[in-house]
């Protein structure tokens, strides 16, 4: 035990380490005590967790921390099975192992292995992702049991109530139930599902980058959640496929961007107006390594094209230096595999770069389904801008109010509002 105080660690340092260890707990006692049994997994690593606040308040937060947790788990696991095996059914696969005491600690230790929980991880995912959930419980699942989220986090960061998200995941776990056992990750099951999967933690990120929370548009701890999840599926034999690299890619370069996102004052800046020396180069080192594993192989999916368009981003110096073109392509490409509104907005913003405002606004006023983009903020934002190049300085404050009256979120409305006062300025 070290003599580290507990004000050596920031109750954000606290809060992620709980998050990511809860996951991993939750994941490697699910392959002990079984899937249908995830109260107790649960109660085992809140005991855990309880444990640690209450003796690292004392003797201060020990030098390995992950490692103290796990150790508290593994003893909690131990007790729980010793006096619960006559009264409880527990995983099938290792019932035998846990009915014999001199079996029963090493099935338990096994469990833990880092490798172990790396794969039990894997297939929990799988698990979160059944084919008969909705994609909001998915989602919720996904956080909760991997990322150790509880039910108020996950309700604050998609807008809805704690008890809207309890509900979700009461619906979740007793779909997990049914199997008793988490799903076995072999050719068929990735075939099958591996896109849910990524659509999870595609969405997953897409909260944390810009989400509709109230107190923030930006959620760093969720992207990180979302990369350290796509991060295992990359280094998984069975997972590690040309769409997991490219969605890895898109979320590096995305994520990248992140520390530049806000000024000093805390508001949101714009892609073209971030000072690029503050990006996280490490991460678009791991963006690039990703991307060029994701060219591997014939697959081309969304991911593939939405991480070549955060790539012309990453590799341009400037907004001027931006090779829009390209980006205009991509876009096109990607209208034509997974068409949508918002790519056909993004891809009208991207022609007013390439080719001026002009021919912008008539790539926008073309959008089919344009109805759909109404309570879209960033349409009428991107209506203003283009009209105010063009000097149509009173229809560009109408677009811009428009935008701020749909704004999702204060940081939303208080950038609108900026550009608002850039059309009155001379």
């Amino acid at each position: 035990m070290s003599d580290r105080r507990p004000h050596d660690v920031s109750d954000l340092e606290l809060g992620n380490l709980f998050r990511r260890e809860a996951g991993r707990m939750t994941s490697a006692l699910a392959r002990v005590f079984g899937v249908h049994n995830l109260p107790l997994v649960e109660d085992v690593v809140s005991d855990a967790i309880l444990r640690a606040l209450e003796v690292w308040k004392i003797s201060g937060v020990p030098e390995n921390p992950a490692a103290w947790l796990t150790a508290v788990a593994k003893n909690r696991a131990i007790d729980v099975l010793r006096r619960e095996k006559t009264a409880r059914t527990f995983e099938p696969a290792l019932a035998a192992a846990l009915s014999t005491e001199w079996a029963l600690v090493p099935a338990v230790e096994e469990a833990f292995r880092d490798e172990v929980v790396k794969n039990e991880q894997l297939r929990m995912m799988f698990a979160c992702c059944h084919a008969q959930l909705g994609e909001e419980v998915q989602v919720a699942l996904v956080l909760h049991l991997l990322s150790g989220f509880g039910a108020r986090e996950i309700g604050a960061a998609f807008l809805v109530s704690e008890a809207a998200v309890e509900k979700r995941l009461q619906r979740g776990k007793a779909k997990l139930a049914e199997a008793r056992s988490l799903p076995s990750i072999d050719e068929g099951r990735v075939a099958a599902h591996l896109g849910a999967v990524h659509r999870a933690l595609y969405l997953l990120f897409n909260e944390g980058y810009h989400g509709a929370h109230r107190e923030g548009s930006v959620r760093e701890d969720l992207c990180a959640e979302a990369i350290h999840l796509t991060s295992l599926l990359a280094t998984s034999d069975a997972t590690k496929k040309p769409s997991t690299f490219a969605l890895l890619a898109l979320m590096c370069f995305a994520g990248a961007r992140l520390p530049a996102r806000r000024d000093t004052n805390g508001e949101l800046v714009a892609l073209e107006d971030q000072d690029r020396a503050r990006w996280d180069h490490a991460l678009v080192r791991r963006a690039l390594a990703a991307l060029e594993s994701a060219a591997e192989g014939d697959e081309l999916t969304a991911y593939h094209l939405e991480a070549a368009i955060a790539y012309e981003h990453a590799a341009a110096s400037s907004r001027a230096d931006t090779r829009w073109d390209r980006i205009v392509a991509l876009y096109e490409a990607l209208m034509q595999l997974a068409p949508s509104p918002v790519i056909a907005l993004n891809h009208a913003i991207a022609v007013g770069e390439a080719e001026g405002p002009e021919r912008g606004l008539e790539a926008l006023e073309a959008i089919d389904d344009a109805d759909q983009l109404d309570d879209y903020p960033f349409h009428a934002a991107a209506m203003g801008e283009l009209l105010l190049r063009m000097n149509r300085r009173a229809e560009a404050r109408r677009a811009f109010e428009k935008a701020c009256a749909k704004a999702r979120t204060p940081d939303e409305r208080r950038w609108f509002a900026t550009r608002l006062r850039a059309c009155s300025d001379a």
